[in-house]
């Protein structure tokens, strides 16, 4: 048992030291190889994406959360994810992103990518799973992410940050669709298309971060409040 907790501490510090690096792989990669021109970039990136997923799913199983950490975690994915089904009818108006952001502040960098993307796979079992899927599971996941790397920072305790963050969240999700998007279904594959595929997505991803400002008037206090308060009566 001693040897398997031994084993386990350095590859989980190996795991947690590649988290940063595989998130970023996946913007790098997919510049990287649209202007190398490689034809299978589409099917390289989403390869990229799938490992950084497991990488950072693989940091938070590692961290060997216990039930009542896992608990929070889950309730928000789910919140999350019926949060999106339910504004399904107003495009781009999701509460994803923000509660991503809350659990990220209150609950760790992991715990609020693991909300993001749970959040994607599980309201996609409504909406359709697709090729489209893991991108949404990593840019939601990415939103959370950042939001707990800030937290930890306390640089969400300053309403600009915040709420600048939560804007902006919402500009990030649609460039990593839109590069997708781009990737996978603009043929031929030119700056010009690239740029008029983003441009005419512009305007739901200004309505994404609008909303995800609104969401987060509404639930940061209250929301996270509670979630620190249970953190700190369970030692989370």
């Amino acid at each position: 048992m001693n040897a398997q907790k031994q084993t386990r501490r350095p590859l989980a510090g190996l795991i947690r030291a590649a988290e940063v690096p595989a998130l970023v792989a996946v913007p790098a990669a997919m510049v990287a190889l649209s202007l190398a021109g490689v034809r299978a970039t589409a099917g390289l990136t989403l390869v990229v994406v799938a490992l950084a997923l497991a990488l950072v799913l693989a940091g938070f199983e590692a961290s060997r959360p216990a039930l009542r950490q896992l608990m929070p975690t889950a309730v928000l994915a789910a919140l999350a994810a019926a949060g999106r089904v339910l504004f399904a009818p107003l495009p781009d108006v999701k509460p994803v992103s923000a509660i991503a952001i809350v659990a990220g502040a209150a609950l760790g960098r992991r715990s609020g990518f693991v909300v993001g993307a749970l959040a994607a796979l599980l309201s996609n079992l409504f909406f359709g799973q697709g090729p489209w899927t893991p991108w949404q599971m990593y840019a939601w996941g990415l939103v959370g992410y950042v939001g707990g790397l800030l937290g930890e920072k306390n640089l969400l305790s300053h309403a600009p940050v915040l709420y600048g963050w939560g804007f902006l969240s919402g500009l990030v999700y649609g460039l990593i669709l839109n590069g997708y998007h781009v990737l996978g279904y603009v043929q031929p594959l030119t700056w010009p298309a690239a740029l008029a595929a983003c441009a005419a997505s512009l305007p739901l991803d200004v309505t994404h971060g609008v909303a995800t400002v609104a969401f987060l008037a509404a639930i940061w206090l209250p929301w996270g409040r509670a979630i620190r308060r249970v953190a700190a009566k369970y030692e989370l």
